[in-house]
Formats: structure tokens, sequence, C-alpha cells
């Protein structure tokens, strides 16, 4: 047991500690009663040494000398009776046990040495079958997780709550899978890593230039990585996370006030195997899905809700970043349903095709096969040309949704391309975006919704966005005659000046630009014919 556990028990209630307290997580193996001028033979390291005083140096020099010796020989620490022979030890002595980390305590004359070495006899003999209850603990709790085939985060939550400790799954790269927290314990480090997702570039560097990373590669056991204040990073603890002799991952611990034990060490390599046999499954799975069209990434795009834990963590892996900003694409092969064989070979052939372009792209290759569709992720800041140029097809399609963030808006940005399938005078490549005045004249009503909340969208957030949608909206009814809208809201021209100049700026558009005119007008009148505002 630590010294720090040890000082818990009731005998000890009343014991002060006078030194020494580098030293509270000792290890204390047994405890000893030695009353002679020399003890430091008498005991073994590990020991807790109770003396009554009788034979305790009275010199200065000859006290510090005795702290020395008790301290090589690898004490836990003394404790002292008090006041019958000596009152308090010495400050000399007290120095010295502070330099040397070695706890001194003055326990009261009245409480029996007999109680204390008995309280803790029972209490050190006890510790070993608590540890082989809490070691059984971790194993069938974490086996659990593994035979449920739970997910990484409640593989995460299952460790934070054996081990007491917030903790992380990350690949090897520092991309956060995983994580779970005890009472909001972080750091600045781990702070980053959960606001971003990712582990902070500065700590990658750092574990790189140091050499650490190449250990935590190279090590089969758990690595403590000492606290790093330059960059706000407290004392953790690693463990690989391996396939075989791949690393696929780590599992990060943040150490807190207190270093872990060799249980807690022993649960975080646990929870890597079973971490190690959840990814591997999961690869399996992403293999499968490769073969047969993602059919993860092919549900999470037709959900109605929000998809299952289980799902989205499944394209995770497959790469998809839920906080990144996408637009679906479709390619439509023009193929007559059901497709025969020729047909989906033709299909497969075009998806392989798409497939390439997004990896000469450099971004995950999330495409999925639904019918005579070839759907397709494309992150934002990528550009079309290269997936369309890449098909080498005249007779073939595609059809883009809005650019959208996270699951939500991948499922989003779907069903916006989806839309455009049925609208017969399109390009060969043709967005969401562009068809969608034309769509409305022709009396989408999903159009119309989208138009006017693009239109009108950055004016909602504002406490006065009613004002000054009505004043843009009254200037497209007066055929944009500046005196007359100020007549018919019945305020000042300045007030009117005032309001279209917030507006204009808030939705970055110029009202001297034909277009811009010509969809204020077009939205005055959808509300007009439904007697609505907006």
């Amino acid at each position: 047991m630590k010294l720090r556990e040890i000082l818990d028990l009731p005998s000890l209630a009343g014991a002060q500690l006078v030194a020494g307290k580098g030293g509270l997580d000792r290890d204390v193996l047994w405890s000893h009663v030695v009353d002679m001028p020399d003890p430091a033979a008498w005991v073994r390291p590990g020991f807790m040494l109770l003396v009554s005083g009788y034979s305790w140096p009275k010199e200065a020099d000859a006290q510090s000398k005795q702290i020395t010796g008790l301290a090589d020989a690898g004490l836990a620490a003394v404790g002292l009776a008090v006041p019958k022979y000596v009152d308090h030890f010495s400050d000399a002595a007290r120095g010295q046990a502070d330099r040397l980390d070695l706890p001194l305590l003055e326990i009261p004359w009245e409480m029996p040495f007999a109680r204390i070495m008995e309280e803790l006899h029972r209490s050190v003999m006890a510790e070993p079958y608590k540890i082989i209850e809490r070691s059984e603990n971790i194993h069938r709790a974490l086996t659990r997780a593994a035979a449920r085939n739970a997910s990484l985060d409640d593989l995460a939550k299952s460790l934070c709550s054996l081990i007491g400790r917030s903790v992380t799954f990350e690949d090897p790269g520092g991309k956060l899978l995983a994580h779970c927290s005890v009472d909001g314990a972080h750091d600045s480090v781990r702070q980053a890593t959960l606001e971003h997702a990712q582990s902070p570039p500065q700590m990658m560097g750092m574990l790189d230039s140091s050499g650490t990373m190449r250990h935590i590669r190279a090590s089969e056991k758990p690595l403590r990585i000492p606290a790093m204040p330059k960059l706000g990073a407290g004392a953790r603890v690693v463990c690989p996370i391996r396939i075989g002799s791949e690393l696929v991952g780590l599992v990060w611990i943040l150490e807190g006030n207190s270093p872990l034990s060799e249980l807690d060490h022993r649960a975080a390599e646990h929870a890597a195997l079973v971490a190690a046999i959840h990814i591997a499954h999961q690869r399996e799975l992403a293999s499968v899905e490769a073969r047969l069209g993602y059919a993860s990434f092919l549900s999470l795009l037709e959900s109605d809700s929000a998809a299952k834990p289980v799902t989205e963590e499944r394209v995770r892996l497959l790469g998809f970043d839920p906080r990144g900003r996408y637009r679906v694409g479709i390619v439509v092969v023009p193929e007559d349903l059901p497709l025969g064989r020729e047909a989906v070979l033709r299909r497969d052939r075009i998806a392989a095709r798409v497939r390439d372009a997004l990896k000469q792209l450099g971004v995950e290759q999330l495409v999925t096969v639904n019918l005579n569709h070839v759907p397709f992720l494309l992150p934002a800041h990528k550009p079309v040309d290269p997936i369309s140029s890449s098909l080498g097809d005249p007779s073939l399609s595609i059809v883009f949704g809005q650019v959208h963030e996270g699951a939500a808006g991948a499922r989003t940005s779907y069903r916006e391309a989806l839309s455009l399938l049925f609208y017969r005078h399109r390009d060969p490549v043709c967005f969401y975006e562009d068809l969608l005045v034309p769509r409305v004249i022709m009396g989408d009503a999903s159009a119309r919704e989208t138009f006017l909340a693009d239109l009108f969208a950055p004016l909602r957030s504002r406490k006065s966005g009613p004002q000054l949608t009505q004043a843009l909206l009254a200037l497209a009814r007066s055929g944009f005659r500046f005196r007359e809208t100020a007549a018919t809201l019945a305020i000042h021209p300045n007030t009117l000046r005032y309001r279209l100049e917030r507006a204009t700026e808030a939705l970055g558009v110029d009202l001297d630009d034909a277009d811009v005119r010509f969809r204020l007008q077009l939205a005055s009148r959808l509300l007009d014919l439904e007697n609505r505002t907006w």
C-alpha cells in the first residue's frame, strides 16, 4: 500500500506528518518496532519503523546521520511516539528528512504501537485480495465491452470509470477517435485535442523531435510521458494499440495528481487489446463494404435522422470527418433499371474511376453505389473538375448538392443532389445552387424554401433581422423606388437608407446588381402568393 493510504488508518488519525512529504507515494510492505541506538540493521526496505524515542539520538548531527542511515535502508517512513521521551523530531532531523523525502510521523504517545501494527498489517495483507478483485472487475468489464461489440466511445467510458482518469483514443497521427473525461480533468493539450478532434501539432512535433514517438512505436507496454510545462501538458501514460506489428492507435491516460498504479497500466493494456480487436473488426467490415459499395456510407446518407453511433463510427474509420464540410456528388449512369450484369459491371468501373480521382486529390475515397447512381463525398475545398474529367464518358452526368457540415450536412447535400436527378434541363455537371432559381420558377416547393432560406438566412440571426428583411422586400415590391418605399413603410428616408445598408452588408450583396434585384423581386412575389412573411 502507499503511505498516503496508510495514513488514513483510524490508529493514525492523530498522527502528524512533519517532514518528507515528497515520499507519500512510497510503498509500505510492513511495520516494525525497534528501540535501539542503530535500528537500520533491523529493518528492510518498505518497512514503516515505529520508535518510542527512548534510544533516539539527542545531538543534531547524530539525528541527521540516523535519518540518512534509515533512508539508505529504504524505509517507507519513521513514526515517533511523542512526547514521553522526545518532544518532537528536531529541526535537523526534519530538514534532513525533507532533503531525502523520508516521511517522519509524530504519533501521540497514547496510541499503542500494537494497534497501529495490527491495522497496518491487516490492511497490507488484504490489499492483494483487493487488487485481485479489482483486476477481475477490470477484466470482466473490458471483456464484456469486447463481447458486445461496443464502440470505441463505449470502451473509453469503461476504462475511464475503471481507473478514474481521463482517457482519449487516438490514431497514430493524433486524430481523436474516442474520449471520456473525469470531472473535467484536462490540461491545455487535452483541451485542444477535444476541441479540434486532433492532438495539437506542437505536441506531435515535440514527441517526434524528442524521440518519444519512436519509443512509443517500438514499445509493447504502457509508457509514462513526463509533464511538458512549455506545452501545458501534464504527465500522462500512453499505451500502443497494435494489430500484429502495426501500430493502429494510442490510448492516452491523463495522470492527474498521482501516478497510475501497476493495475491501471494493466487495465490500459487490456483496453488497448480490446480496441485492437475492435479496429480489426471494423477494418474487416470496411474491406467487405469496399467490395459491396461501402454500405455504411450509403446508410449514413440515406438515413432520415441521425445515424446510429456504430454506423457513424464505421464511416469515421473510413475517413469521414464529422466536423468536415462536404458536398455530395452523384454520377448518373444512363442504364435502365433493373440493371443487368453488364450495366452493373459498368457502374462498378465508374465507381472505381471516382475512387481513383479522389485518391489523386489526396482525400478519402468515400464512394458507394445505389441502383444506377454512384454517390461520393467531396470535401468543400477540393475542385470538381478532376472528378468529371476522370470519367472519360460524355454520356455520364454528375449532380452536386450544396456544401454542408458533418453527418447531418452530408445527408442534406445528398437529398439536394437527388432532387436534381428529375430536372431535365441540366448540364453534364450541375450544382444545386445554380439550378435553384429555375426550379423555383417551375414550382419546386423544396427549392422555394431553400431559395428563401439562402437569400435571407444571414438576417435571421440578427436582433433587427425582421426589420431589415421587411425593408428589402418593400424596396423590391416598389420596383426599387426609394422614396415610395420609405412612404410605404412610414419611416424617414435616412432610416430606410440605414436599414438597407445594414441588410446589404449582412447579405454581402449590391442592390445595383440586376441579379440581386431579380432575386429579391422573386422572393417578394413568392411570399405574396403564399400570403406570408419571412
